[in-house]
């Protein structure tokens, strides 16, 4: 039979999985993109809008908001379907990026990125999820290559897109850099048409309860405590401000907690899934690989365009071998698991390579040849490759069928949350070191630089004026280092310095990264292997639903997930002709 007539093991046929690839592949290229446009422009912006230093708040409202939306985009779309909450997702998403183009301060930028990171939130989440109700865990590889060309292309395309539009001074009457948030707006129009016409996801309606106490309980709990992660190092780790906020957040993490144990099945988080111990697992190493992966990844972009001195069109170029090492990490444990059915030896290859890779970019400075470089980001992206899809795809498979919604989304708010707490973390500590490790490198300057500053030409420049005077007036220290533009103009002999003490402080974190990541790997050593089951979400839900009573409630407490054969606790018993949940025929309804 053709591939068009092949069915899936879902009952689709392939070319019905195409289809409903097609409206997902859209959503997260609208995510991916943007997340590889505004890395590589970050930088452009801070410097226009006057608040480098304030890019921790840009980047961690966005993921502070798609953090804590994640949860509840799950149990919303298990209870009343995944396609509508999929478009809202997108919708959110587009308005979120068309405001965030008037932002005229770093503050105004933060709370438009926060309202987009509230569509951000669904997007990863629900394509996930939807793929896990229609491809069985062994099968999901056959359809892997779709989604890496996604993350692959956007990767490629968006830190060229975004170099050009930040380096561009304006287009069409536009400043460059706000053509990053307007490019996904007619790219979001087109997602919305497309999955409107195509995405066909069957939809069963459960009768439940929304955790909306939770879901404020988690707010009050995450957002105080990460504030003080971005605002720690500018109000005084000891004052009053920490402290209150701190407190607050402990209060607020309590109550999620016991909100969580009251509402029971009906929680936003279900407290039951942690004693499921791939879950538990996995929760906990996805927060520390985010903690390690993007408190690292934010860096690299600065690196290269304030230390090398690449324009963003060449950091998002000089970006590649991460991206590529990452291709090829998914790509090869994708097509192992499919042939094996085995994925725990990758999550913890995968935090070994990504811990070697973090320590290597910790040893290259301002004179480090490119080519080297190269080298440890290819590393570090192989690992992360091998530690991404996997871990993912125990949790789906380690969970009842009729939870990948909100099994899906709580692993990856886990991982999302390390993500916002590690971005914020590691910004902060580097423009809390800068200035210092910037001095240190004036103090220790060379004879060169001496003699540069003694140069009349050099010294009366009007691009070097203003360092020369601050040099002579010993008030570099607290220079102000939001607008860091200047070093593109700086004599190349006066730029040294600046350029090694940012070098200084990236290696520091870079370091600390790694040693995070030993931690994820640590964590991975105790990963279960549980045998992958061979149908998709779906299929398996109308299995569960079919069951006797007995075998019903075991699967519902996750005992098939820690059965020597996950499929065995589904009693082999003829489906009725008709359900509550189905039509006359004894098909489940599809959502329209």
């Amino acid at each position: 039979m053709s591939a068009a007539t092949t069915a899936a093991p879902s009952g689709l046929t392939h070319r019905q999985v195409l289809q409903v690839l097609a409206g997902l592949m859209l959503g997260l290229f609208l995510a991916s993109l943007d997340q590889t446009i505004v890395a590589s422009a970050i930088r452009t912006i801070g410097d226009d809008l006057h608040g480098l230093s304030a890019q921790a708040w840009v980047t961690t409202a966005y993921l502070i908001t798609s953090t804590i939306s994640t949860p509840l985009y799950g149990k919303l779309s298990d209870i009343y379907g995944r396609k509508k909450f999929f478009l809202a997702a997108i919708a959110i998403f587009v308005v979120g990026s068309a405001a965030s183009s008037f932002a005229d301060s770093m503050y105004q930028l933060a709370a438009f990125r926060a309202f987009q990171g509230l569509g951000a939130g669904g997007l990863f989440s629900l394509a996930l999820a939807i793929i896990g109700d229609i491809v069985p865990p062994r099968e999901r590889a056959r359809y892997q290559g779709y989604f890496l060309a996604v993350f692959g292309t956007s990767s490629v395309i968006g830190p060229v897109i975004g170099g050009f539009f930040a380096g561009a001074d304006s287009i069409l009457g536009i400043t460059g850099w706000r053509w990053v948030f307007l490019v996904n707006v007619p790219i979001g129009i087109v997602a919305l048409i497309v999955v409107a016409r195509v995405l066909r996801v069957d939809q069963v309606r459960r009768n439940h309860r929304i955790d909306w106490w939770g879901a404020a309980w988690l707010c009050v709990g995450l957002v105080p405590l990460l504030i003080v992660a971005e605002q720690g190092r500018v109000w005084g780790w000891g004052s009053p401000r920490v402290l209150g906020a701190l407190a607050l957040g402990i209060i607020g993490l309590i109550l999620f907690v016991w909100a969580e144990r009251r509402l029971g099945e009906e929680a936003l988080i279900p407290l039951r899934f942690f004693r499921n111990r791939t879950f538990s697992l996995t929760a906990t190493g996805g927060f520390i690989v985010g903690l390690a992966m993007f408190g690292g990844l934010a860096l690299l972009p600065l690196y290269l365009q304030i230390v090398r001195g690449a324009t963003p069109t060449e950091s998002g170029l000089q970006l590649l071998p991460l991206t590529a090492g990452l291709m090829a990490g998914s790509i090869f444990a994708g097509q192992l698991i499919s042939r094996t059915g085995r994925y725990k030896i990758f999550p913890v290859l995968g935090a070994a390579l990504a811990a070697v890779g973090l320590f290597l970019i910790h040893m290259v400075g301002v004179d480090t040849p490119f080519w080297r470089t190269g080298i440890f980001m290819a590393v570090l992206g192989l690992g992360l490759g091998l530690i991404l899809q996997p871990i993912t795809l125990a949790v789906q498979n380690a969970m009842s069928p009729r939870e990948i919604g909100v099994a899906t989304s709580s692993a990856t708010f886990f991982r999302q949350m390390g993500a916002t707490a590690g971005t914020a973390l590691f910004l902060s500590l580097l423009f809390a070191t800068v200035s210092g490790n910037i001095a240190s490198q004036l103090r220790n300057a060379g004879p060169a630089f001496q003699q540069a500053i003694s140069n009349p030409a050099i010294a009366n420049d009007p691009a070097n004026a203003p360092v020369i005077e601050a040099l002579r007036t010993g008030q570099m220290e607290t220079a102000d280092l939001n607008d860091t533009s200047f070093l593109e103009k700086l004599n190349p002999i006066l730029a040294h310095p600046f350029k090694a003490g940012f070098s200084d402080s990236m290696d520091m974190i870079f370091l600390i990264a790694a040693g995070v990541m030993v931690l994820g790997l640590i964590i991975f050593l105790f990963l279960p292997e549980v045998p992958l089951r061979t149908k998709a979400g779906a299929e398996a839900l109308e299995e569960e639903e079919h069951a006797a009573p007995g075998a019903q409630e075991a699967l519902k407490q996750g005992v098939a997930a820690v059965s020597p054969n996950p499929e065995a606790a589904v009693p082999d018993e003829p489906a009725p002709a008709s359900t509550p949940n189905t039509d006359g025929a004894g098909r489940h309804r599809r959502e329209p």
